[in-house]
């Protein structure tokens, strides 16, 4: 019997990737490099900072060892010493790139080839490879600056017997993000170093095949999360470049799906620079998604139907991202949120509207918490979620609740009417359990000041009208609680206004905005949650909840978002964003 936590076939994946490291280890070094790639991988130097001073912030674990190796740390949780094995530190302390954190970079790095590189550790599996292996080759100079022969001589051994590591086991990494970053690193190394050259076009012929699988023909991923398209895309980004610096040209498939991406992830860009937050995402490495874009160098503009399921709509300063389509299938919702119909509301630089986010560096109450629908934007029916949370599958070998009983029938219509657009969006997520379809209106000028909303449930062909009926009885003739929310980001500062009839809401840059509800409905300014996995805890902010009942066969509740009447049109914001902080 498989445990819990990791499965039999996991179990034999790992002894595979083990037996093959230790091999690798024995095989002929590489002695040098032959070409090596442009720095392409962006750090953050308040995270430097905290690592130099020994605050290692991993997978949601703070563990705090000053004068510590960082391979001599508690291990709290294998996600923890997973990451700290992909090397992606060794980012932050180049950003920083002083004395303390050159030597630190060095004196750990050349440490982990000591202690793991005869295949030992948690470190040897696919996909982390690739990253140390990108990490490795970005950063050879910091990394060998200064470093006698002995240590520049089993250094490259490492890197060769990683290399060989890959090529024998990229296709044990998990199809999508994982292997993109196994191939990726098989095409760093195999570029870079001298022998090598051999495994670059395997590497380039299973990229092809990889984005051939695993990225629809619009752009997009079976798992609908965003920021996961993003790190697929630097990937390819990546690897892209480091093959047109070697003189080869990628693959067809491999430009074709760069060039498919990059209007989708426009797409889904907020106007502060930032993804929106879906189906386990967060808001993306600062500056990647900018950079990203402007490396691909692919011009084409969001288009204004549907990407990857989303609906966009910018006008002014004002951004809104709605999730209009169905939740990713059932074996690729592993890390799906019941968030259909749910939307976020960036104005400028500012994030106002937002879901609650992934919890997944939180705990397992956490995870499941930030995946219902009421920890997103949206109308939910007290009790249940739009999907519901059920039968156990595999992701990356460890077990996960599944989407089920998802909305299979979510509609879509965007029409540009005088002042504005329009979007029409609607699904059938409470018809099995309560004859009722949620159908939501959103109406945003074209100035971007304000946003007219309209939730409506709707009980239509006459099946659906006596299971609603049935639902009704049952409740003793008191109707179907349900409650539309709207979350708010933690630096709004917001309060009940105008005896109770609005919520007013100041953003950091002076804006105000004011939120008013119409219909028989109960307004309330309750505590939420924000959930990004750069933090150690979840924030504490607020959102905006109309409670009511639905007692016939078409309940509608109207609300509005409006800038208040003297805020300017466009505003001066320069205040920065705060450090990381560890809290």
């Amino acid at each position: 019997m498989a445990s819990e936590k990791e499965s039999w076939s996991a179990r034999k994946t790992r002894w595979m990737n083990r037996a093959h490291a230790r091999g690798a280890s024995l095989s002929r070094p590489a002695t040098a490099f032959t070409s090596t790639p442009e720095p392409r991988t962006i750090g953050v130097f308040a995270r430097g900072r905290q690592i130099t001073g020994g605050n290692f912030l991993f997978a949601g674990y703070l563990v705090q060892a000053p004068s510590t190796n960082i391979w001599e740390l508690p291990m709290p949780d294998g996600v923890f010493e997973a990451e700290l094995h992909g090397c992606t530190w060794l980012d932050d302390l180049a950003a920083v790139g002083d004395v303390h954190a050159t030597k630190r970079a060095q004196e750990w790095t050349h440490d982990w080839v000591h202690r793991y590189g005869s295949g030992k550790g948690a470190g040897w599996t696919p996909d982390l490879t690739g990253r140390r292996l990108i990490r490795w080759i970005n950063h050879a100079i910091l990394l060998l600056n200064g470093q006698d022969k002995q240590v520049s001589e089993a250094y490259f051994r490492s890197l060769a017997a990683q290399t060989i590591f890959l090529s024998r086991r990229w296709r044990a990494a998990t199809p999508g993000l994982p292997r993109f970053e196994a191939l990726t690193g098989l095409v760093y190394a195999g570029l870079a170093l001298s022998g090598m050259d051999r495994h670059v076009g395997t590497a380039m012929r299973a990229l092809a095949r990889e984005c051939r699988s695993e990225i629809d023909s619009d752009g997009g991923l079976s798992t609908r999360n965003p920021e996961e398209l993003l790190e697929v895309f630097t990937l390819l980004n990546w690897a892209a470049a480091a093959l047109q610096d070697a003189g080869r040209m990628p693959g067809e498939e491999h430009l074709a799906a760069i060039h498919a991406i990059a209007p989708v992830l426009r797409s889904l860009r907020h106007s502060d620079g930032s993804l929106a937050r879906f189906h386990g995402g967060g808001r993306g490495l600062e500056g990647r998604l900018d950079r990203a874009l402007a490396t691909a160098g692919v011009r084409s503009a969001p288009g204004h139907g549907l990407s990857m399921g989303f609906a966009r709509i910018a006008h002014g300063r004002t951004s809104i991202v709605v999730d209009a389509a169905p939740p990713p299938r059932p074996e690729a919702s592993g890390n799906a949120h019941a968030s259909t119909l749910a939307f976020e509301l960036t104005s400028g630089r500012r994030p106002l509207i937002v879901n609650c986010g992934s919890g997944a560096t939180f705990g397992k109450n956490w995870r499941r918490a930030g995946r219902a629908t009421p920890s997103h934007s949206t109308l939910g029916i007290e009790g249940y979620s739009s999907s519901r949370l059920g039968v156990a599958g595999v992701v990356s070998g460890h077990k996960t609740e599944l989407l089920v009983d998802a909305p299979n029938d979510v509609r879509f219509e965007r029409i540009e009417v005088e002042g504005g657009t329009r979007l029409v969006v609607g699904h059938n997520g409470y018809l099995a359990s309560h004859g009722l379809t949620h159908v939501r209106t959103m109406h945003i000028g074209f100035e971007g000041r304000e946003l007219r909303g309209e939730d409506v449930l709707l009980a239509i062909e006459p099946a659906e009208k006596r299971r609603f009926d049935m639902v009704y009885d049952k409740s003793k003739f008191e109707g179907v609680a349900f409650s539309i929310r709207f979350h708010l980001h933690p630096d709004v500062d917001a309060e009940v206004d105008l005896n109770g009839s609005a919520v007013s809401m100041a953003l950091k840059s002076g804006e105000i905005w004011i939120f008013r509800p119409r219909g028989s409905v109960q307004m309330t300014l309750d505590s939420s949650v924000y959930l990004e996995k750069s933090r150690l805890s979840p924030r504490a902010t607020k959102q905006i909840v109309l409670s009511g009942q639905a007692m016939e066969y078409a309940t509608r509740v109207s609300w509005s978002l409006a800038k208040a009447q003297d805020t300017p049109m466009a505003v001066r914001d320069y205040s920065n964003e705060d450090e990381l902080q560890l809290e």
